[in-house]
């Protein structure tokens, strides 16, 4: 057996797999995402985000300061943050839940997975030393969006998979953005 022969053998063998259920898997992380995230969305509430029961985001967001993680994030919180509060919840608001939307259907999958991961860095700096907080939620989060912005998962059963072909063919920059995105 030649040098040649052992090495393509070797690549095959070490080859990660692709087949119909690794591809099933991929699509249902991302789904899996895409409906936490919406569900997230559900504690949210307009017009005050809880701003003036104490309680929902503005609840997790107090805890930034509260329980500080990282002392400039919670100066940005207590400083930019709640002076601007209802501002502040409808763009929390419509960021989880384009990111839940987009994610579910697999369109632009890792422009919106990048968005997941640092929307968990917010979450986890204003959450992770609250006391009762299971940390490990938190890194399982960054986990699983890095896998669908690794994978492309959009493109497995998503919009991506559909519309990619066509930006592929596309010259203009929406095209090429497109492409990157997905």
């Amino acid at each position: 057996m030649t040098t040649t022969t052992r090495t393509t053998r070797a690549s095959v063998v070490n080859q990660i797999e692709t087949g119909r259920p690794t591809r099933a898997v991929l699509a249902a992380v991302r789904i899996a995402v895409g409906l936490m995230w919406l569900q997230n969305v559900n504690w949210k509430r307009p017009p005050d985000f809880g701003q003036a029961a104490h309680n929902g985001l503005y609840q997790y967001t107090a805890d930034a300061v509260k329980h500080p993680v990282l002392g400039a994030f919670s100066w940005l919180v207590q400083n930019v943050i709640f002076p601007n509060f209802v501002l502040f919840g409808w763009g929390v608001l419509i960021a989880e839940f384009c990111l839940g939307a987009f994610l579910l259907v697999g369109l632009l999958t890792r422009f919106w997975a990048t968005i997941g991961i640092l929307q968990t860095i917010a979450i986890t700096l204003s959450v992770l030393n609250t006391p009762g907080e299971w940390q490990w939620s938190y890194y399982l989060m960054f986990a699983a969006q890095f896998v669908i912005l690794g994978t492309a998962a959009g493109r497995i059963a998503g919009v991506d998979g559909v519309l990619r072909p066509r930006w592929s063919l596309g010259s203009g920059r929406p095209a090429r953005i497109a492409m990157v995105l997905s």
